[in-house]
């Protein structure tokens, strides 16, 4: 899969979950305090990941996940392996 068909994959399910504005979505947005994703957000967001991308999320990995970008290149890494 291609890193710009994963980043679509998942700017539309921010939209369409977190009802998050399409205009807010740059790779340099801070997902808690640009976007206003919380821990509770955080759960829904793994059980997305997991359904869409076919991988197991492994809690501790996504603590380095600050910003937009990192939780591309997360996914990005995780499904070509």
């Amino acid at each position: 899969m291609e890193k710009q068909e994963i980043i679509e994959k998942i700017n539309n399910f921010l939209v369409e979950e977190f009802e998050l504005d399409p205009d807010q979505l740059k790779p340099e947005a801070l997902l808690k305090e640009d976007l206003g994703i919380d821990s509770l957000d955080f759960v829904d967001i793994i059980v997305i990941i997991e359904k869409n991308f076919g991988f197991k999320v492994k809690g501790e990995e996504m603590v380095n996940v600050k910003s937009l970008n990192d939780f591309y290149d997360y996914v990005a890494a995780h499904v070509s392996q």
